[in-house]
């Protein structure tokens, strides 16, 4: 998993919880990288789901919870570090819709080894988008939330659903209508 993901995680958990939860979760979590990392470094997968765990035993929250808060936040986080990306869309599920053909292509030009995500358009009206995630690492839940802070910043909104077709959350259909 690349660097920026933790980098962004650890920010993430600062600004939420304090820096001190940051070290708790470090020190308690069994880390060969010791919880050293830089945006451009790639890193097992499994450290982040040690930080994750430590995380929600620490702050008493649900892991999946607190992987979607991650997906609103991480959000933000790239927007403003790649503005060029989000800024030739008009609309939220104009930039949803490309996240395939244009926004995993962008990524991939940056970080050729990232193992990314799928998502497959099903359906796509000027309102809504049904989509399958697919990914190997089950973390649908931060694809909600990107989702989400996606319509935010637009300045709108919408009722998006999902149902896990794998019950491990390695294929999610993402069913998305635009309010308004």
């Amino acid at each position: 998993m690349k660097g920026i993901v933790f980098t962004e995680f650890l920010e993430m958990v600062e600004v939420k919880f304090g820096l001190e939860t940051v070290d708790n979760i470090i020190e308690k979590t069994d880390l060969p990288s010791d919880g050293i990392y830089t945006s451009v470094g790639t890193y097992d997968f499994n450290e982040m789901v040690g930080l994750l765990t430590g995380l929600s035993g620490e702050v008493n929250l649900p892991v999946d919870d607190l992987i979607y808060t991650f997906g609103l936040y991480l959000f933000t986080s790239l927007g403003k570090a790649h503005p060029e990306v989000i800024k030739s869309y008009n609309s939220p599920l104009g930039l949803l819709y490309s996240i395939e053909d244009h926004i995993h292509v962008h990524v991939k030009k940056l970080y050729p080894d990232a193992e990314l995500p799928t998502f497959k358009i099903l359906d796509k009206t000027d309102t809504s988008i049904s989509m399958i995630y697919s990914s190997s690492r089950g973390l649908y839940r931060l694809a909600h939330g990107l989702m989400e802070k996606t319509f935010e910043h637009f300045n709108g909104s919408a009722n998006i659903t999902y149902e896990l077709i794998k019950e491990d959350g390695t294929e999610v259909k993402f069913d998305i209508t635009q309010n308004g």
